[in-house]
């Protein structure tokens, strides 16, 4: 219910972000008039006392999240994926939260495991650690099967957390709702639909077996991926609230001198990081969009292992193609097919100059291939990218802001890695590969083949179809009309052959 009884909750998290310094930034990030801007930190202001102290050793605004809890943290989490909402800066500082919070008791986590998977903890599991891991929705504990002696990982959901974060939901949908009637300049970022989209995705996490079905259709596309492995789902030990996977052994991405003492090839671990990640987008158009340090482990055999599967992006088939080509004009530095790629697939408006475009692209791309190879980022290639075209009227695509930010996070994992890794000699393999697949002459035939499927598929009903046209035609008064009909009519019985013609051609194939 989202009435009055969130005016409390919405004043101490007023009281905190004022507490903590960070009402200013949000206030900026959500570009309030001065006036207004005024006029809501003076009514916070007597109630700091109300608010929580965060962590004086993080950022303002991941400070305040922090210490207020998993729901806040968790928006944080999601609004950093989304610097079209927020922008740059405040995406920036939002992606320094900590998502690591006091662990709940390990009796808790035994009662939801007996209780989720109908069975006493000591029957299906030898051992039981104490947390492992502690997130803002879930905790891991390290476990071994009861029956097979296998090492396991088990995710278990905060007792309660439901609960809180649909109270906290109906807070936040109260707060936008005053933000968008009261502050106009803020409603070209949509207040509701961001907490429309963080509601969606919050309660897809506190569904387990949603991420358990995401892990285990990212294992079926990734499996002959060389250097490259998942946790294995045991589906028998999951549940909504219960997830039960394969433990995974190996250092953690982030410890460069302990794989370095291992002996790991450093530079082959980076290209790697960058080319399957370019892989799982490309050829899959399904990837980890949370693949930072603290998901990957590199195993004593080199091989690098993804986990949590909590946050997965989509990209269809047509974008990925534009996308693959948008990238290859780059690295060629073929700025013109660039710009009549982005005005093919419609996204900026045709009534926009092609040549004017292409030359504010190379604008984007000539300073960055002056660059040292240790300094070039597709990460903000992609960024500037779209500054220019949001200027030449192009609309926010937001799966395409969600796979901006997972390079930029690769990149980051690439570049601890290795720092000197040349990003674009890492990605070009990858790039070529996909466009010679989906956009050369095996491209067309296999688009021609899904068209035959589609209208075989239809072969069926054309009789059916025909006698509904030739019922329509017989009942119609004006003769003057018939010929287009008629032709309407020679369409569909055409049609009808390429139907069937399809029909007979996938039966042999």
């Amino acid at each position: 219910m989202r009435g009055p009884h969130n005016i409390f909750r919405l004043i101490r998290t007023g009281a905190t972000l004022e507490r903590n310094a960070a009402m200013a930034d949000i206030l900026a990030a959500v570009e309030a008039p001065r006036p207004a801007r005024i006029a809501i930190r003076a009514l916070a202001w007597p109630f700091k006392w109300l608010g929580y102290r965060g962590d004086p050793g993080l950022p303002p605004v991941a400070r305040a999240l922090t210490a207020m809890g998993p729901a806040y943290i968790k928006f944080g989490q999601i609004l950093s994926t989304r610097p079209d909402v927020v922008g740059d800066d405040l995406a920036l500082q939002l992606r320094l939260l900590q998502d690591k919070l006091p662990p709940f008791p390990v009796a808790a986590a035994k009662e939801t495991v007996a209780y989720e998977l109908g069975r006493p903890t000591d029957e299906l599991f030898a051992e039981f650690s104490e947390p492992v891991a502690a997130a803002s929705i879930a905790q891991v504990h390290r476990a071994r099967m009861a029956e097979t002696g296998q090492d396991v990982a088990v995710k278990v959901l905060r007792p309660g957390i439901e609960r809180a974060f649909r109270r906290d939901i109906d807070a936040f949908y109260f707060a936008a709702g005053l933000v968008a009637k009261f502050l106009p300049g803020s409603r070209r970022l949509r207040p509701v639909e961001v907490i429309e989209h963080f509601e969606g995705v919050v309660l897809g996490e506190l569904d387990l077996r949603l991420e358990s079905a995401s892990a285990s259709e990212f294992a079926d596309n990734t499996q002959h991926d060389e250097g490259f492995r998942l946790p294995q789902v045991l589906w028998n030990h999951s549940s909504r609230r219960v997830m039960t996977m394969t433990w995974a052994d190996g250092i953690n991405a982030s410890d460069v001198e302990a794989l370095r003492a291992a002996g790991h090839d450093m530079t082959a671990l980076s290209q790697r990081v960058i080319q399957l990640f370019l892989s799982h987008a490309l050829r899959d158009g399904y990837f980890h969009a949370d693949m930072h340090h603290g998901n990957l482990k590199i195993a004593a055999d080199g091989d690098i292992i993804a986990y949590d599967f909590g946050i997965m992006g989509h990209i269809d088939e047509y974008t990925r193609r534009v996308y693959a080509e948008i990238l290859y004009g780059f690295i060629k530095r073929d700025y013109r097919r660039v710009a009549e790629v982005h005005f093919e697939a419609g996204y900026v408006p045709a009534d926009r100059d092609v040549d004017e475009f292409a030359r504010a692209l190379r604008a984007v791309g000539e300073p960055i291939f002056g660059m040292d190879a240790s300094r070039i980022s597709m990460g903000k290639l992609l960024a500037y990218l779209f500054e220019v075209t949001e200027r030449f009227g192009m609309e926010t695509r937001t799966e395409l802001i969600l796979l901006q930010r997972t390079m930029v996070v690769v990149e980051g994992v690439a570049r601890t890695l290795d720092e000197r890794m040349n990003i674009w000699d890492a990605a070009k393999p990858v790039v070529e590969r996909y466009i010679a697949e989906s956009i050369g002459p095996k491209a067309i035939t296999g688009d021609l083949v899904k068209t035959a499927r589609v209208l075989a598929r239809f072969g069926p009903r054309l009789p059916a179809l025909a006698e509904e046209a030739l019922i329509r035609l017989s009942k119609e008064p004006e003769p003057a009309e018939r010929p287009s009909r008629w032709w309407g009519l020679a369409w569909a019985v055409i049609g009808g052959a390429i139907g069937a013609g399809a029909v007979a051609i996938l039966t042999l194939l």
